[in-house]
């Protein structure tokens, strides 16, 4: 039998050489948001195989004329503006590092 010692060597030594042992699992949230991530990309390419028909889509303030386009790639269009607005919305705002000393 190993005495305690000894293997608490043995256990950091194993950490120093292979460091992914010793890592941290994934995180709770980073899995649920991935998995939600793929559901939708999911549902995006269930809705680009079962939509081919053209449809239109008018904006009279930014487009002249109205667009007809199918339905699938309208779909991407719009979820492609999502992802990006959802990107732009999360970025920034949060500091890490540490706090100023109040002297």
């Amino acid at each position: 039998m190993i005495k305690k010692r000894a293997r608490r060597q043995i256990v950091l030594r194993l950490r120093r050489t292979y460091p992914t042992l010793a890592a941290p699992t994934m995180n709770a949230k980073l899995f649920f948001k991935t998995v939600f991530l793929i559901a939708i990309l999911l549902l995006l390419v269930l809705m680009g195989m079962n939509n081919r028909k053209t449809v239109e889509l008018s904006l009279p303030p930014l487009l002249p004329k109205t667009q007809e386009m199918p339905a699938a790639i309208m779909y991407f269009g719009f979820f492609g503006v999502g992802v990006l607005t959802g990107t732009i919305l999360t970025a920034g705002g949060k500091r890490g590092g540490s706090r100023a000393k109040s002297a």
